[in-house]
């Protein structure tokens, strides 16, 4: 086996491996829950803090984050050994993988407009990725800024969590809390820059006094945890597309403003975020109206019995 070929091998293992976290942890919320995990949010945050923290003593759901932090060593093994650019595209496969793996759970097979739907997706996301300049979280950051895309991003994901909570449909909640932890994760990424740079450039007591790190902290926590509900209040492969596209097109918006990167303006860039957009909108639309929803929502394995 070539270097090439290790590389991919290793960058499907870890996309799969992400898949198969978020499944497992789904199944763990599902039967936690004791009904269907969208019910959650009527609970509020009281409710919803109560799952996460029976979710840490249930052996599923650890099952589910060793499988998530063994992902991680894969995909940090295929990044060692290959390019952002040949590992990174084949992240977006975890779209594919949770549309079988939810749809082997439910005992169906996926139509054949769910695996197109999760291929332009794939597609779109890949295809951002690749546009000149779509990861612009270089050079030096203006801290006024950074503070600005912080308080707009808070902003965002106060608004989806609370949207949450008055969907209409258990998959739209799940669609919303999804669009929330992408938020997270795309403001994770670029703390994770200002801090990885603190700690390089000025040493660890100086990092320790500044803030961004203990946003780094706070945003990766509220990620995992409503990355978490999101996957127990609906449709998995709905959960997994919204944070693979938001995660991307924030961390892009965010470093065009705190990281004063200029806007691509090439007409192959153009092209590309325009194509980019297309396959996105196209695929989601297909996951929308799949006929699998229902097979693919979470259900109560063992319902309680009514005493009335």
């Amino acid at each position: 086996m070539t270097r090439a070929e290790l590389v991919l091998v290793l960058a499907a293992l870890a996309s799969f491996g992400f898949a198969w976290s978020a499944f497992l942890q789904q199944q763990a919320s599902t039967h936690l829950a004791g009904q269907p995990g969208a019910a959650l949010s009527r609970k509020g945050l009281p409710g919803a803090v109560r799952l996460l923290g029976r979710l840490v003593h249930s052996p599923a759901w650890f099952v589910g984050w060793v499988v998530n932090l063994l992902a991680f060593v894969v995909q940090a093994a295929a990044l060692h050994l290959g390019s952002i650019a040949a590992v990174q595209p084949l992240m977006t496969t975890q779209v594919l993988f949770t549309i079988g793996l939810s749809s082997w759970t439910a005992r169906r097979w996926p139509t054949i407009v769910d695996w197109l739907a999760g291929a332009s997706i794939c597609g779109g996301i890949t295809m951002l990725m690749m546009v000149d300049g779509a990861a612009p979280l270089t050079g030096e950051a203006d801290r006024g800024r950074v503070l600005l895309v912080t308080a707009a991003a808070a902003g965002a994901v106060a608004v989806l969590v609370v949207a949450s909570r008055f969907r209409p449909s258990p998959a739209l909640a799940a669609l919303l809390l999804a669009c929330a932890a992408g938020v997270c994760f795309a403001m994770t990424a670029m703390f994770m820059k200002l801090t990885t740079d603190d700690l390089i450039d000025r040493g660890v007591a100086a990092t320790a006094r500044d803030w961004v790190g203990y946003a780094l902290a706070v945003s990766t926590s509220i990620g995992l945890a409503l990355g978490q509900l999101s996957h127990a209040a609906g449709p998995l492969p709905w959960s997994m597309s919204a944070m693979n596209i938001v995660n991307p097109v924030v961390s892009y918006i965010s470093g065009m403003i705190a990281f004063g990167a200029e806007l691509p303006t090439s007409p192959g860039a153009l092209a590309g975020i325009a194509g980019a957009a297309a396959l996105l909108i196209l695929g989601v639309i297909g996951l929308v109206h799949s006929p699998s929803i229902g097979a693919w929502s979470p259900t109560d394995p063992t319902p309680e019995v009514s005493n009335a």
